[in-house]
């Protein structure tokens, strides 16, 4: 069978969310033990043997790039089944399975630009309609697709992203302090990671801390929120400044791969604090390198986090600053989520991802082809 992906996603300069899980499940999906071919779709050309094995095919255009010269691809030369990463099905395709990450735009629609919002349900409806299958992160993310869209559970397959394999704690001090020199970071600190966007919660986090230093008057502990600017991030920077937090509050930027383990080794805690996840894969990560986790009580993040992290609710800042001044002054408490947290994290594997992402592609190849002989 030739298995076409969407692979556009997967070669962007600093990914995040669906650009890393692009990037991990095709690479997990060439290194199983399959019979199949792999032909991978770009816009524009990936680094030198980043995919082995399998069949490339760059296609640039400027604009409309899946519905149209993903679809003019799809006409000329279709394969057997068409997987799509990342939401997206092209109007023009072959049998296919669609990942939907995530419908936050719908339960918070004035954290994204009415654009997106627009464009986002509009793919939605159409990738519930269209696509063979969907694939959805979490159980959760399943219940919306089911509540929101009417898709038929049977229609809905849960594969559970993974943590890559190579992440994990860096037991080496002189290498977390070359990092956090790297950015600007001394002492101890509390640390986010991911895009300063308005559904990650972070101006609630930015409030909690500042109650947290109330308490603490003398403490040189620091938040640092290390990602990509998003879309309305002036509020964030607006209300560290209001609170007279500059130099607390670190903005270091975006952090490459190379440098996030060192990060979350070094840190007291990992705070994720989203209103809404389709999945969470942060709080994973930063399992996996041993640092305590402290992330709210909405969407799919309970089911993700476990019992291997303290849950908040989101929206209580008094609650947030709380769980910081546990995780603060509780070295016994910090030794038992990470011990969790390890546990946890070896829950979740791109491999198994990946044979669970496969076996839905065989079974809708499979489907295809009975019709075909009926």
């Amino acid at each position: 069978m030739l298995i076409g992906i969407d692979a556009s996603r997967a070669v962007t300069a600093h990914p995040t969310g669906t650009e890393v899980y692009s990037r991990r499940l095709i690479g997990a999906l060439l290194a199983l033990d399959s019979p199949h071919r792999f032909r991978l779709y770009f816009r524009s050309a990936p680094p030198a043997g980043a995919f082995p094995g399998a069949e490339l095919r760059v296609i640039p255009f400027p604009r409309l790039w899946t519905h149209l010269r993903l679809s003019w691809e799809m006409a000329r030369r279709p394969p057997d089944v068409l997987f799509v990463p990342a939401h997206v099905l092209p109007l023009v395709h072959p049998r296919a399975v669609v990942t939907v990450h995530d419908l936050g735009y719908l339960y918070f629609p004035e954290a994204h630009p009415w654009r997106q919002r627009l464009y986002l349900d509009l793919s939605t409806r159409w990738n519930a309609r269209a696509a063979a299958h969907l694939l959805a992160d979490s159980e959760a993310t399943k219940a919306d697709l089911v509540a929101r869209y009417g898709t038929p559970p049977e229609k809905i397959t849960v594969a559970y992203p993974g943590v890559d394999e190579t992440l994990g704690p860096v037991h080496d001090p002189a290498t977390v302090e070359a990092v956090k020199a790297r950015y600007g970071i001394t002492g101890d600190y509390f640390l986010y990671l991911g895009t300063l966007q308005p559904r990650k919660n972070l101006i609630r986090l930015v409030e909690a801390f500042a109650k947290f230093e109330i308490r603490n008057l003398k403490s040189e502990i620091h938040l640092v929120l290390a990602g990509k600017r998003g879309w309305l991030y002036e509020d964030l920077f607006a209300e560290v400044r209001r609170l007279g937090l500059e130099g607390r509050v670190l903005f270091p930027g975006y952090i490459p791969d190379e440098d996030k383990a060192a990060l979350l080794s070094g840190a007291l805690a990992f705070i994720f604090p989203s209103l809404y996840e389709g999945f969470g894969l942060p709080v994973l990560e930063a399992q996996a390198c041993g640092c305590p986790v402290i992330t709210s009580t909405t969407s799919s993040l309970p089911e993700v986090a476990g019992d291997a992290a303290l849950l908040v609710d989101p929206s209580d800042t008094t609650a947030i600053a709380a769980c910081l001044q546990h995780i603060a002054t509780s070295p016994a408490l910090r030794e038992i989520l990470i011990e969790r947290g390890f546990a946890n994290a070896r829950r979740f594997s791109w491999s198994t991802c990946a044979q669970s992402v496969l076996g839905v592609i065989e079974q809708c190849a499979a489907s295809a082809l009975c019709r075909e002989q009926e």
